[in-house]
């Protein structure tokens, strides 16, 4: 059982930035940092495609709205990839089973995602674009500092992932009002430009 701290970490991560936990996992296993980490995420095509994606996010993340709609995109993504991690990791190790590490990875996945969607859609109903790119970097950065402590001191960095995670779920909790009101808003401009176009495709009277 001594790669479910790591797993549990990398699904936390993997529900916040999944391809940030791709990346940095198969850049420790490549130089040598790390003897756990599966071959695959080291391949060069695994690599290129997570690097390429993590910039993607990187920029999406940043601008309100816009990574509200990311994150939406991703509400499957992030769980599997979570639960993908999870079982190569288990497989690497031997020490679990892959369908646990990917129940285990999966679900610690989905949950982080869910609290940072929520947190981001409470963070989207202020009008400046501030708050999203400094949220955005202190995600970046919490899960780059948490997949690296992990790689060293992995039940040290799944104790800071359940207290982050269990932290988060609060905050949303406390937020339900903000993110109602930004669901509103998002419904009434839908409803808008729904509005618009019937208008603009009507013969003139």
């Amino acid at each position: 059982m001594s790669v479910l701290p790591m797993v549990f970490t990398s699904g936390w991560a993997s529900g916040i930035n999944a391809y940030a936990v791709v990346l940095l996992l198969g850049v420790f296993g490549a130089t040598g940092l790390s003897d756990d980490v599966p071959g695959t995420l080291q391949r060069p095509e695994v690599l290129i495609a997570a690097g390429v994606l993590f910039v993607l996010e990187a920029v999406a993340d940043k601008i309100p709205y816009v990574d509200s709609v990311w994150d939406t995109a991703h509400t499957v993504i992030r769980p599997v990839a979570g639960a993908w991690v999870g079982a190569l990791l288990a497989g690497q190790s031997g020490s679990l089973s892959d369908v646990t590490a990917g129940l285990v990875g999966g679900g610690t996945a989905l949950a982080s995602h869910l609290v940072k969607a929520g947190a981001r859609m409470a963070v989207n109903t202020s009008p400046e674009p501030v708050s999203n790119m400094v949220v955005s970097l202190a995600e970046d950065l919490g899960v780059a500092g948490l997949v690296t402590f992990a790689i060293f001191h992995p039940v040290a960095a799944a104790v800071i992932a359940g207290v982050l995670l269990l932290a988060g779920a609060v905050i949303v909790a406390f937020l339900v009002s903000r993110i109602r009101r930004f669901l509103r808003r998002r419904a009434q401009r839908r409803e808008r430009k729904r509005r618009l176009a019937a208008e603009a495709g009507s013969p003139p009277g």
